[in-house]
Order: structure tokens, then sequence, then C-alpha cells
């Protein structure tokens, strides 16, 4: 089995890769790549994209930190992302969200969406413990109460990041199982950066990550 794993950025992954440096605490049986791809849903969807150019893969597996829009879930917490869209192809029109499906701009079903949502249907999710969410991507970080309300009413999502949707969107076009895994750093809108969780967050992240790959 080769195994892609994908991360925006190299930090999100440091510990993961000095197991995949020395060679050791990693499955043997499994052929793993890696790749960062950069921040953000253009530089995701492109960098994926060119990758499976040049070697398509079994499986993908994505990784990395998250805001959480839910405040019960303790900082540091790993959850596995069921379903995507993108929060921010949108317009705010008489004080109310309407997403591209909303403006019947783009048919809600049109494959590779179901009902507005990029859905993960493979196996390697159903097998996999951790709670399973609902995420949102956007091009900018939501700072701002308003949107943080607009997101809830609209899509009652839990993380935010800015390369789910990118994963789900290339993987499901391409018919490749996949699986994106999100450790919560932060609360949506908390930009009190002293309140942040990421030493920890990336800690659990990369130990779930090498979980993960050991029951592939």
């Amino acid at each position: 089995m080769n195994c892609l794993v994908v991360a925006a950025t190299v930090i999100e992954l440091t510990p993961f890769l000095e197991k995949y440096r020395n060679g050791k605490g990693l499955p043997v049986t499994i052929d793993i790549d890696v790749l960062v791809t950069g921040i953000g849903l253009t530089a995701t969807t492109y960098s994926l994209t060119r990758q499976l150019q040049v070697k398509r893969p079994d499986i993908i597996l994505q990784a990395g930190v998250s805001g959480c829009f839910d405040t019960t879930i303790p900082l540091g917490s790993v959850l596995a992302i069921n379903q995507e869209t993108i929060a921010d192809q949108s317009v705010i029109e008489l004080d109310q969200l309407k997403t591209l499906f909303n403006l019947k701009l783009v048919p809600q079903n049109q494959y590779p969406f179901s009902k507005g949502w990029l859905v993960n249907k493979s196996e390697v999710l159903k097998k996999v413990k951790l709670k399973k969410v609902k995420g949102v991507s956007v091009n900018e970080i939501t700072t701002s109460k308003q949107k943080v309300n607009f997101y809830k009413n609209t899509f009652n999502p839990v993380v935010e990041s800015m390369e789910g949707a990118a994963l789900h969107y290339v993987c499901l076009m391409e018919k490749i199982p996949f699986l994106q895994i999100r450790s919560v750093s932060n609360y949506i809108a908390e930009r009190n950066k002293k309140n942040w969780n990421m030493k920890e967050s990336i800690t659990n992240l990369n130990n779930e990550l090498i979980t993960l790959l050991h029951t592939l």
C-alpha cells in the first residue's frame, strides 16, 4: 500500500517527520510519501493535483491543526472530518449568508458535492475511532463574531481550516480514498495566541497520525 501524508506546513508534521527520517516507529508494510502543500485552498489543490500526476497513492491522509467553533471540545483534541465545504465561497445578502448553492449558481448535488457538502464515504473513515465532525474551509481566517454566527447558522460546523475542502474535492474527483484529521489549537475568533495550545495540538495530531498509519 502506498500512502500519501499531506499537510499545509512542515511544523504541523514535525514529530512525524522525525520518525519518517530515521525510519523508526512507522509501519514497514506501508510505502509512505509526504507532501507539504503550502497554506490555503489554492496551494493545496495545485500541489495535490500535481503530485497525483507523478504518483497515484492508494490512500491520502491529511493532518493539520484547526480552529474550533465548539468551545466544549478541549484544545488539543483530534477529530476526523466527515464532510467539508467552502464557507466563504458565498455572499452576505439581506443580513443572511448565501452560498453558491443557495444562489442557484451551482447545483447542490453536482458531483463531487452532495447537498452542498464534500462528503467522505471511504472505508478508512468508518474504521477511525476519532470523533467525526463537520468542517469548513476558508480563504480568510474567521475573526469576527458576525461571521462566526453566519457560519454556525448556515453550516453548523465544528472545525475551520484553510485546506480541508481542497483535499475532499480532489480526492472525490479522483476517486482516491482519503481521511482528514484535525487537532484543535484554538477557538474561532480567539486572536489572543496566549490562549492557543499549538504545542499539545501538534503532539496529539502526530500521535494520532502515527497510530492511524499502523491500522491501515
